[in-house]
């Protein structure tokens, strides 16, 4: 089945918006995501029920069905590959690539993706932190704590990010945050949540806002 681009980028959207869940989405949700008309919405969900990519059922929201989860686990497949390619390649910065792959992600041939994954040498996880599905749609897992909740004293490793505006990840450069990086949590403080970090060579603050964009682990 072809799909246009559109088509594309409405199954994507769906897939983020529902989660690991895949709970229900409404078209209130997906209409802020994509920034387009509530009517409109609704004609373009009916138009891809129809093609057997989602079930909608009105005031209930929409849901991928099998076929449509396939095919946009694809678009986010290629659209990971194709930033990981530009930072680590092209020498992009994580903040630049989510446009250009919008663009990159629906090149059709798998030849090519395929050609791609394996220059990358089959990659798991993009420049944000986010799994890269396999061939066969297969999403790596690794267990994650939103830093905004972890306890203080301890040290944790950033592995993701969970918002890949470029004002935000700008922000993370400035203040020197990266993938891989050890940070301490010296203190929360709860009158507004924010947090007293430390990296290897300098303290600093974080609103609590930030905090809850960034995904970590406890380093042993």
């Amino acid at each position: 089945m072809k799909l246009t681009r559109s088509e594309e980028n409405y199954l994507k959207s769906i897939f983020k918006l529902s989660g690991k869940e895949q709970l229900n989405v409404s078209t209130s949700a997906l209409a802020l995501e994509l920034n387009s008309k509530a009517a409109s919405v609704t004609d373009m969900i009916k138009k891809i029920s129809d093609k057997g990519l989602c079930d909608y059922v009105k005031y209930k929201g929409v849901k991928l069905s099998p076929i449509g989860f396939n095919y946009a686990v694809n678009v986010v497949r290629k659209h990971r590959l194709w930033e990981l390619f530009l930072v680590e390649k092209l020498s992009f910065g994580w903040e630049e690539v989510h446009e250009v792959a919008e663009q990159l992600e629906h090149i059709k041939s798998d030849k090519l993706i395929e050609s791609l994954e394996s220059f990358l040498d089959f990659p798991k996880w993009d420049p944000h932190g986010n799994p890269i599905p396999d061939s066969e749609g297969n999403i790596p897992k690794r267990a994650t704590i939103v830093f905004s909740t972890v306890e203080s004293g301890f040290n944790y490793v950033l592995l993701g990010v969970n918002q890949d505006d470029p004002e935000f990840l700008n922000y993370l450069n400035q203040v020197g945050l990266q993938i891989g990086q050890e940070i301490k949590l010296i203190q929360k403080f709860e009158f507004d949540g924010s947090l007293q970090i430390a990296l290897s060579d300098k303290e600093f603050h974080i609103s609590k806002e930030v905090a809850k964009c960034l995904l970590v682990k406890e380093k042993i």
